[in-house]
């Protein structure tokens, strides 16, 4: 069973800071592009940030500047420092990878984590 595990949501004020960690685990032969996306109340899903399969980033405008990401191959997780946060970083921030899971397919499927609230309130 492969899964995505996330940790490290919660309450910051703002100007504060909140690392967000994902691990992937089960039966995994690689990892492709691994990042994060968030969803706030009755929006669309968006790219936080991420790594490429080629190991280059892309980042939200939004949050230039304010977030680092961060992997670990050798473990299979993803990190995402944030800080100066502000109250229009509250969503629930989901982990995304494509995983290969076999190695009869040269493909990679996506898969997500369960999501992890963020709230940036005073």
């Amino acid at each position: 069973q492969v899964q995505l595990v996330e940790s490290g949501g919660g309450l910051a004020e703002p100007g504060g800071s909140l690392r967000l960690s994902c691990a992937a685990s089960g039966s995994i032969v690689s990892i492709g592009a691994m990042g994060w996306y968030r969803q706030a109340p009755g929006k669309q899903r968006e790219l936080v940030a991420r790594f490429l399969t080629d190991g280059r980033t892309n980042y939200a405008d939004s949050v230039k500047g304010r977030v680092t990401i961060s992997r670990d191959n050798a473990k299979n997780t993803v990190s995402l420092q944030m800080d100066s946060l502000k109250p229009e970083d509250t969503a629930v921030y989901y982990c995304n990878a494509f995983l290969r899971t076999s190695t009869r397919t040269t493909g990679y499927e996506a898969y997500w984590g369960q999501g992890t609230q963020v709230t940036v309130s005073s």
